[in-house]
């Protein structure tokens, strides 16, 4: 039996490894060249890699939410007899211009289709519609185990319901994958709780909380609160909404305070640095990036208006606004969301004096 295994390619610019958001296959699943395979995401975008060759899916090698380093075996594939020497070009890959940084070759034909949107966006939200027979394949343990849709007759998802168990956890024994009463019972009724549910942690959110624990480790936290009268600024604000709305920006408080921050950083420029600890050096910055903290439903995101200090208050603002917009629809580029040097929270809609 001919089995092809595919690796995880070398993707370029520096990725070493991925992390595995989705599947769209299934083990025993007859799948064609060039068909959605697998979601990864990398520190640079989000990578959809299309199946490399016709034939039988025989093995997954790793599970959503697992990490992959460059080179692993991802899936296993029986080409079913075909002879199977080397990659097959992907037109999607040339399209859009993945590379290996060496000019091309097997590596980065393999990629497929690279989105340079947020990266594992709607995962959580989205059922992966897997339009593949599914075949039963034994799994480590409960835990280990999530499909985005489950097959389950009505009576077995109210049994669901009854013992409080989240039908995607459960793997499946019955005809075509479908998970059966019995796999519910083995379960056991303590396996789960209708006060608790439990969701795999992924994607964009895992590399948020990420980052987030790495602040808190590196960066140096204190809080000063200063009053300041801005009576004027609100009353100017007030006059030239309406020009700014004829030019296509909403006017608010935001792209003064992104404005002042960038005339403070020029007068001390220490806080526009960052530390490289590997040769102990402070790198000061000659320009400044500002991130904007942008809550959306998929998590807080930070997009980064590039070179705000030679900018207008206008020019800003028109900034923000569509920064802002792609955070929430998911549109913005990988390198919109890189890069800060400095970064502005706004809770201003929300009240509150102090946060």
């Amino acid at each position: 039996m001919p089995l092809f295994e595919f690796k995880l390619p070398d993707i370029g610019e520096g990725v070493a490894e991925g992390e595995v958001v989705a599947w769209h296959i299934a083990p025993g699943a007859q799948v064609q060249e060039d068909q959605e395979m697998v979601e990864v995401m990398t520190d640079k975008a989000t990578v959809v890699i299309g199946v490399p060759y016709s034939g039988r899916v025989t093995q997954l090698c790793a599970k959503v939410g697992e990490r992959v380093p460059v080179g692993s075996v991802l899936v296993v594939i029986d080409t079913g007899g075909a002879q199977v020497t080397s990659i097959p070009q992907h037109p999607t890959a040339r399209k859009n211009g993945a590379s290996n940084g060496h000019g091309g070759g097997v590596a980065a034909s393999a990629v497929g289709d690279i989105r340079e949107t947020l990266p594992g966006v709607g995962f959580l939200t989205r059922a992966v519609e897997l339009k593949v027979e599914r075949a039963v394949e034994p799994v480590a343990s409960a835990k280990e185990y999530f499909a985005a849709k489950p097959l389950a007759t009505p009576a077995t998802r109210k049994l669901a319901r009854d013992l409080g168990i989240d039908l995607r956890t459960v793997a499946p024994s019955g005809p075509n994958g479908r998970v059966t009463q019995q796999d519910l019972r083995a379960r056991g009724p303590g396996a789960s709780s209708e006060r608790e549910e439990r969701k795999p942690f992924v994607g964009l959110r895992r590399r948020i909380a990420e980052r987030m624990q790495m602040s808190v480790q590196k960066a140096a936290h204190f809080t000063f609160v200063e009053e300041v009268d801005v009576g004027e600024l609100k009353a100017m604000i007030e006059r030239l909404k309406p020009s700014f709305e004829r030019l296509g920006a909403k006017l608010h408080y935001l792209p003064f305070i992104v404005k002042a921050v960038t005339l403070a950083l020029k007068k001390h420029p220490i806080l526009n640095t960052v530390l490289d600890e590997s040769s102990n050096e402070l790198v000061y910055k000659h320009y400044v990036h500002i991130g904007i903290a942008t809550a959306t439903e998929q998590g807080l995101m930070v997009p980064v208006v590039r070179d705000a200090d030679t900018k207008s208050p206008l020019q800003i603002a028109k900034d923000i606004q569509r920064l802002s917009e792609g955070a929430r629809t998911g549109k913005l580029a990988a390198s919109e969301l890189t890069g800060s040097t400095f970064t502005v929270t706004s809770l201003g809609k929300l009240g509150g004096l102090m946060a």
